[in-house]
């Protein structure tokens, strides 16, 4: 009798882990950002740790949204609202991020090196640690960014215009002396 109760166990047992094992492979697998609730009936995107390198986001609302440790080379960010989002360790080499509003980010770590940022907004905006090697930022408003000191020294170099948004001088905004 004690043979057949461990037969029985061993089949329930192989049965199981057999119709799980079906379950989970046979559900459907989204493609695309994963998405989180800011507010009632409000979807917010998330793009943690994904590949978006040349996606085409011109004009969108994603602010509060995550793109942190994204690779997002050549993307266009253009005219974009990403206030209040986290963009930690994500590479932006060579997007386009003219006209981004990128106010109250947290943007350590990030790779800026030649992107567009003419009249940017990023006020606010924690980017320690950053590249902003080879930017345009032209009529960029950098107004209580912390920057590392290196970075601000450089971008004071090419600093230039006025944000249209703001009506900050991007000298102004960097403190440039």
């Amino acid at each position: 009798m004690k043979f057949l109760g461990m037969k029985l166990f061993s089949f329930l047992k192989y049965f199981l882990c057999i119709t799980f094992s079906f379950l989970v492979l046979s559900s459907p697998v989204f493609a695309g950002a994963n998405v989180a609730v800011k507010g009632e009936g409000d979807e917010v995107p998330s793009y943690v740790r994904a590949n978006i390198t040349g996606f085409d986001f011109h004009g969108e609302d994603l602010h509060l949204s995550s793109i942190a440790g994204a690779v997002a080379r050549d993307a266009d960010f253009s005219d974009v609202d990403l206030h209040g989002t986290t963009l930690t360790l994500s590479d932006l080499k060579g997007s386009n991020l003219n006209g981004i509003d990128l106010t109250d980010t947290l943007s350590d770590r990030v790779n800026f090196q030649k992107t567009d940022l003419r009249n940017a907004v990023l006020i606010n905006m924690i980017a320690s640690g950053s590249s902003f090697a080879g930017a345009q930022i032209e009529g960029a408003d950098f107004s209580y960014a912390i920057l590392d000191s290196e970075d601000q020294r450089n971008l004071c170099k090419i600093a230039d215009g006025i944000n249209p948004t703001t009506g900050v001088s991007t000298r102004e905004s960097l403190e440039c002396i």
